[in-house]
């Protein structure tokens, strides 16, 4: 029951928020998944041609020149650069002065969703009953939807297609606290050792570390949206992924698993406080097809 001057002040908190039409939102959504299997972010791109300059092995150089030389092909011809146009995960930021109208916030997500990858003639990879009849939905929905309420009236989308060739070699430990920073990167390396070529490297090996299980998890995932090789600005941290980058590049496994020194273009580890008695560490692979792309409304 509101209290004397209450509808006046609930009208005022309304005026303080921004509205966002579901309809936006859809649109963005089928556009920015669309965009993304299409063209490989600049920073994805900088990041092979590095290595590419930097490799020793002369096969490893000819299969990053048909990496980019398939980069390019796909932009010019508007095709996507994997038949793998992946399951829709999508990363949303929600300002707290935004007002969503017009519909159901996560329909719209899976609307855009549905739309993109119609509109965009992208292969449809999600099935349901998924340990039984795995019967194809037909339009890739539902997304994989992760959002964080923050300070501002803005919405933040990022989305990520991500294929199941990387997502599958995904691995989490329950670490003792006695392996500590040791432990974690002998995790992280083994972890792309056993993986070889299954998740086509050079991959973007996305670290999280602390929290739960779920936490590390959604750590990892998240990481993988940075712009590639931007070290961690916390000084411990990124001497963390400058070791694991080291070590990883040592395996020799090499770009598609043919050898040499680029089998991952950058280490992204986010961490998240711990209780005294765990130390979870999740592993999640992306591979150089590194799909993601993002908008603010």
């Amino acid at each position: 029951m509101l209290e004397r001057g209450g509808t006046q002040a609930l009208i005022l908190v309304e005026q303080d928020m921004r509205n966002i039409d579901c309809r936006q939102i859809i649109e963005t959504i089928s556009t920015l998944f669309q965009e993304a299997c299409i063209c490989l972010p600049e920073d994805v791109l900088a990041a092979i041609k590095r290595a590419r300059d930097k490799e020793e092995s002369q096969v490893a150089r000819e299969l990053l020149d048909k990496i980019l030389e398939n980069s390019e092909i796909a932009s010019a011809e508007q095709i996507p650069l994997c038949q793998d146009t992946g399951i829709g995960v999508v990363l949303l930021e929600l300002g707290q002065e935004v007002h969503i109208t017009g519909g159901d916030f996560y329909a719209a997500v899976n609307e855009g969703v549905r739309r993109g990858y119609n509109d965009g003639y992208l292969r449809k990879s999600m099935v349901a009953q998924p340990f039984s009849a795995r019967v194809n939905v037909a339009d890739n929905t539902p997304a994989i939807i992760h959002t964080d309420i923050v300070p501002g009236d803005r919405l933040k989308i990022t989305v990520m297609p991500k294929g199941a060739g990387a997502e599958n070699m995904t691995r989490l430990a329950m670490l003792s606290p006695s392996q500590g920073r040791q432990g974690v990167i002998d995790f992280v390396v083994k972890t792309v050792d056993e993986a070889g070529s299954n998740p086509c490297p050079p991959v973007i090996v996305g670290v999280g570390i602390g929290g739960t299980a779920e936490q590390a998890l959604i750590l990892a995932k998240k990481s993988l949206v940075r712009s590639v090789g931007i070290p961690s600005p916390d000084a411990e941290t990124a001497e963390l992924e400058k070791e694991i980058l080291k070590r990883v590049n040592n395996l020799g496994i090499g770009p598609l698993g043919y050898g040499g020194r680029t089998t991952a273009l950058a280490v992204h580890v986010e961490t998240f406080p711990a209780h005294i008695a765990s130390l979870p560490v999740a592993v999640n692979l992306q591979c150089h097809t590194a799909r993601h792309k993002e908008a603010i409304l």
